[in-house]
Protein backbone atom coordinates (compact mmCIF):
# COMPACT_ATOMS: atom_id res chain seq x y z
CA UNK A 1 0.00 0.00 0.00
CA UNK A 2 1.20 3.32 -0.71
CA UNK A 3 -0.22 6.52 1.12
CA UNK A 4 0.33 10.03 0.51
CA UNK A 5 2.37 11.64 3.03
CA UNK A 6 1.10 15.22 4.13
CA UNK A 7 2.98 18.17 2.86
CA UNK A 8 5.95 18.95 5.74
CA UNK A 9 5.93 22.43 6.33
CA UNK A 10 9.01 24.36 5.80
CA UNK A 11 9.70 27.16 8.32
CA UNK A 12 12.11 29.58 7.83
CA UNK A 13 14.99 29.67 10.46
CA UNK A 14 14.69 33.31 12.46
CA UNK A 15 17.35 35.74 12.04
CA UNK A 16 18.16 38.61 13.88
CA UNK A 17 20.77 41.46 12.13
CA UNK A 18 24.03 42.10 13.16
CA UNK A 19 22.56 45.28 15.42
CA UNK A 20 20.58 43.03 17.56
CA UNK A 21 23.04 40.19 17.81
CA UNK A 22 25.38 43.11 19.55
CA UNK A 23 22.53 44.61 21.31
CA UNK A 24 22.28 41.38 23.08
CA UNK A 25 26.10 40.98 23.77
CA UNK A 26 25.91 44.66 24.99
CA UNK A 27 22.95 43.77 27.70
CA UNK A 28 24.80 40.86 28.82
CA UNK A 29 26.22 42.05 31.70
CA UNK A 30 27.95 38.81 33.27
CA UNK A 31 31.01 37.91 32.04
CA UNK A 32 31.03 34.28 31.84
CA UNK A 33 27.18 34.74 29.86
CA UNK A 34 28.22 37.48 27.43
CA UNK A 35 31.21 34.62 26.25
CA UNK A 36 29.02 32.26 25.99
CA UNK A 37 26.54 34.51 24.17
CA UNK A 38 29.33 35.46 22.11
CA UNK A 39 30.57 31.99 21.06
CA UNK A 40 26.85 31.01 20.07
CA UNK A 41 26.75 33.69 17.34
CA UNK A 42 30.29 33.51 16.21
CA UNK A 43 31.24 30.41 16.07
CA UNK A 44 27.86 29.26 14.89
CA UNK A 45 27.63 26.47 17.29
CA UNK A 46 25.14 24.60 19.31
CA UNK A 47 23.75 24.90 22.80
CA UNK A 48 25.07 21.00 23.65
CA UNK A 49 28.68 22.18 21.75
CA UNK A 50 28.75 25.12 23.37
CA UNK A 51 28.52 23.14 26.79
CA UNK A 52 30.71 20.70 25.84
CA UNK A 53 33.77 23.14 25.44
CA UNK A 54 37.00 22.35 26.90
CA UNK A 55 39.40 25.15 27.59
CA UNK A 56 41.58 23.35 25.61
CA UNK A 57 39.18 23.73 22.31
CA UNK A 58 39.97 27.27 22.05
CA UNK A 59 43.17 27.46 19.43
CA UNK A 60 43.89 31.73 19.19
CA UNK A 61 47.00 30.49 17.50
CA UNK A 62 44.96 29.84 14.68
CA UNK A 63 41.78 31.83 15.57
CA UNK A 64 39.28 28.43 15.60
CA UNK A 65 37.26 26.76 17.86
CA UNK A 66 37.89 22.87 17.67
CA UNK A 67 34.14 21.56 18.17
CA UNK A 68 34.22 17.97 19.61
CA UNK A 69 32.07 14.88 19.11
CA UNK A 70 29.20 16.99 17.39
CA UNK A 71 25.78 16.35 16.14
CA UNK A 72 26.28 12.78 14.31
CA UNK A 73 29.25 12.37 16.55
CA UNK A 74 31.51 14.79 14.10
CA UNK A 75 34.35 16.67 14.90
CA UNK A 76 35.06 19.94 12.93
CA UNK A 77 36.60 23.33 13.65
CA UNK A 78 34.44 26.97 13.36
CA UNK A 79 35.64 30.71 13.57
CA UNK A 80 37.07 32.14 16.95
CA UNK A 81 36.66 36.03 16.39
CA UNK A 82 38.69 38.53 17.87
CA UNK A 83 36.46 40.24 20.23
CA UNK A 84 35.31 36.82 21.80
CA UNK A 85 38.84 36.06 22.24
CA UNK A 86 39.33 39.00 24.03
CA UNK A 87 36.56 38.24 26.52
CA UNK A 88 37.26 34.71 27.27
CA UNK A 89 40.60 35.61 28.07
CA UNK A 90 39.23 38.14 30.82
CA UNK A 91 36.82 35.12 31.47
CA UNK A 92 39.30 32.82 31.93
CA UNK A 93 41.58 34.48 34.27
CA UNK A 94 38.63 35.62 36.58
CA UNK A 95 36.66 32.11 36.77
CA UNK A 96 39.54 29.58 36.01
CA UNK A 97 37.21 26.48 34.48
CA UNK A 98 38.86 23.28 34.91
CA UNK A 99 37.35 20.42 32.84
CA UNK A 100 34.67 22.37 30.78
CA UNK A 101 34.86 25.87 29.56
CA UNK A 102 31.81 26.99 30.68
CA UNK A 103 30.99 25.81 34.38
CA UNK A 104 28.38 25.52 37.29
CA UNK A 105 28.80 25.95 40.35
CA UNK A 106 29.29 22.39 40.99
CA UNK A 107 32.21 22.30 38.42
CA UNK A 108 30.08 20.44 36.17
CA UNK A 109 29.21 21.57 32.87
CA UNK A 110 26.65 24.44 32.48
CA UNK A 111 23.15 23.87 32.42
CA UNK A 112 21.66 24.75 29.40
CA UNK A 113 18.25 25.86 30.56
CA UNK A 114 20.11 28.31 32.66
CA UNK A 115 21.65 29.13 29.09
CA UNK A 116 18.35 29.68 27.42
CA UNK A 117 17.04 32.18 30.76
CA UNK A 118 20.12 34.73 30.71
CA UNK A 119 19.83 34.75 26.75
CA UNK A 120 15.70 35.69 26.71
CA UNK A 121 16.62 38.13 29.76
CA UNK A 122 19.39 40.16 27.66
CA UNK A 123 16.94 39.85 25.15
CA UNK A 124 14.60 42.11 26.79
CA UNK A 125 16.95 44.68 27.96
CA UNK A 126 18.14 44.61 24.26
CA UNK A 127 14.38 45.57 23.55
CA UNK A 128 14.08 42.67 21.49
CA UNK A 129 10.21 41.58 21.26
CA UNK A 130 10.73 38.24 18.69
CA UNK A 131 11.73 34.79 20.28
CA UNK A 132 15.15 34.47 20.26
CA UNK A 133 16.93 30.66 20.83
CA UNK A 134 20.48 29.99 20.81
CA UNK A 135 19.70 28.55 18.13
CA UNK A 136 18.41 31.54 16.38
CA UNK A 137 22.09 32.93 17.02
CA UNK A 138 23.47 30.09 14.79
CA UNK A 139 21.12 31.43 12.12
CA UNK A 140 22.09 34.18 12.32
CA UNK A 141 25.76 33.32 12.06
CA UNK A 142 25.47 31.43 8.84
CA UNK A 143 22.95 33.84 7.64
CA UNK A 144 25.61 36.58 8.16
CA UNK A 145 28.12 34.72 6.64
CA UNK A 146 26.32 34.35 3.29
CA UNK A 147 25.18 37.62 3.07
CA UNK A 148 29.25 39.54 3.54
CA UNK A 149 30.04 36.65 0.35
CA UNK A 150 30.82 33.11 2.04
CA UNK A 151 30.72 30.64 0.17
CA UNK A 152 27.79 27.89 0.85
CA UNK A 153 30.25 24.92 0.98
CA UNK A 154 32.20 26.81 3.83
CA UNK A 155 29.13 27.68 5.94
CA UNK A 156 28.22 24.16 5.59
CA UNK A 157 31.87 23.25 6.96
CA UNK A 158 31.45 25.65 9.69
CA UNK A 159 28.22 24.83 10.89
CA UNK A 160 28.82 20.89 10.51
CA UNK A 161 26.33 19.95 8.02
CA UNK A 162 26.43 16.49 6.34
CA UNK A 163 23.97 17.56 3.24
CA UNK A 164 24.43 20.74 1.36
CA UNK A 165 21.02 21.28 1.25
CA UNK A 166 20.16 21.82 5.04
CA UNK A 167 23.14 24.83 4.59
CA UNK A 168 20.84 26.02 1.79
CA UNK A 169 17.86 27.04 3.66
CA UNK A 170 19.97 30.25 4.38
CA UNK A 171 20.04 31.43 0.97
CA UNK A 172 16.26 31.69 1.74
CA UNK A 173 16.32 34.38 4.43
CA UNK A 174 19.78 36.40 3.62
CA UNK A 175 19.32 39.62 2.16
CA UNK A 176 21.38 38.87 -1.12
CA UNK A 177 18.16 39.06 -3.59
CA UNK A 178 16.38 41.20 -1.66
CA UNK A 179 19.21 43.75 -1.53
CA UNK A 180 19.76 43.77 -5.63
CA UNK A 181 15.89 43.55 -6.95
CA UNK A 182 14.74 46.74 -6.67
CA UNK A 183 10.89 46.90 -5.37
CA UNK A 184 8.44 48.25 -8.34
CA UNK A 185 6.88 50.70 -5.78
CA UNK A 186 10.00 52.75 -5.56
Amino acid sequence: YTFDRPKKKEKLPEVLSKNEIKAIIENTINLKHRCMISLLYSGGLRIGELTNLKPTDINSERMVIRVENAKGGKDRYTLLSKSALEELRSYYKKYKPNKYLFEGLSGEQYGTTSIRNFLKKSCQKAKIKRKVTPHTLRHSFATHLLEQGTDLRSIQTLLGHNNISTTEIYTHVANIVMNTVKNPLD
